[in-house]
């Protein structure tokens, strides 16, 4: 989605804060004892109060309103009976919609202490969205944000997930481009102009570079490694990028 009109910009504003809320009041409530799904409830009274609609739920039928992942999980974990424990490794994704406009965004987060590579993943997760940011301007490419995740990554003796990307956002969950690679990748390369969409989210491993998808047909996992996420809806703009989902 290319923005144009002051509507389109309130209306992004207006889901991105939605989600931000739903994000961090998640986060918030993620402690020892607390199931994923009690969690997932919430985002959904949340979402109602808000006039909102879960995109994952309302476009692709998802078992859940949010997407929440624990320690092998990495995306697409289905709320359930899964118990949070101290030190876990937990990814709390939202996305939803209202009036037409969509937001997406996610972070991973250690509960409590936790592993000393748990907590590097994720601050490197956030080192190389802000890496990338910087590129998120008119005249830079797609890739250009890819090289800036996967030099953050490697500059401290870890690396991406090869095969999850961020993406166009805006009209409808998914939109062009349809790949915003973690490394310089120039398949599906797009230049940035003056008012684009897109969903950045560096995906940070401490060791493998490829998933496998679990049984329940959604959720993606690893065998071996730590692997934090995060994400914030973007709106390219010559004086700064403007993030919408903070």
């Amino acid at each position: 989605m290319i923005a144009k009109t002051e509507e389109d910009y309130t209306g992004l504003k207006e889901i991105g804060k939605i989600c931000g809320t739903i994000r961090d009041e998640l986060i918030a409530q993620t402690k020892p004892g607390v199931t994923t799904k009690e969690l997932d409830e919430l985002a959904g009274k949340m979402l109602e109060e808000a006039g909102a609609v879960s995109a994952p739920k309302g476009v692709y039928d998802f078992p859940g309103y949010t997407c929440i992942s624990v320690n092998e999980e990495i995306a697409h974990g289905i709320p359930g009976d899964r118990v949070i424990h101290e030190g876990d490794l937990v990814n709390i994704d939202v996305s939803a919609s209202k009036n037409g406009y969509f937001a997406d965004t996610g972070r991973s987060f250690v509960v409590g202490e936790g592993p000393e590579i748990s907590t590097k993943v994720c601050e490197m997760a956030k080192a190389a969205f802000e890496a990338g940011l910087k590129k998120a301007m008119p005249g830079f490419n797609t890739s250009d944000l890819g090289e800036a995740v996967y030099k953050t990554a490697k500059e401290n003796n870890l690396t991406v997930i090869m095969t999850l990307t961020g993406h166009g956002i805006g009209r409808s969950i998914h939109e062009s481009p349809n790949h915003i690679f973690n490394y310089k990748n120039r398949r599906d390369d797009v230049q940035l102009r003056e008012g684009m969409v897109i969903a950045f989210e560096p995906f940070i491993s401490s060791y493998e570079e490829e998933f496998y998808q679990k049984d329940d047909d959604w959720t993606l996992a690893v065998d071996q490694s730590k692997v934090a996420q995060i994400e914030h809806t973007i709106i390219v703009s010559k004086d700064g990028p403007i993030i919408v989902t903070l």
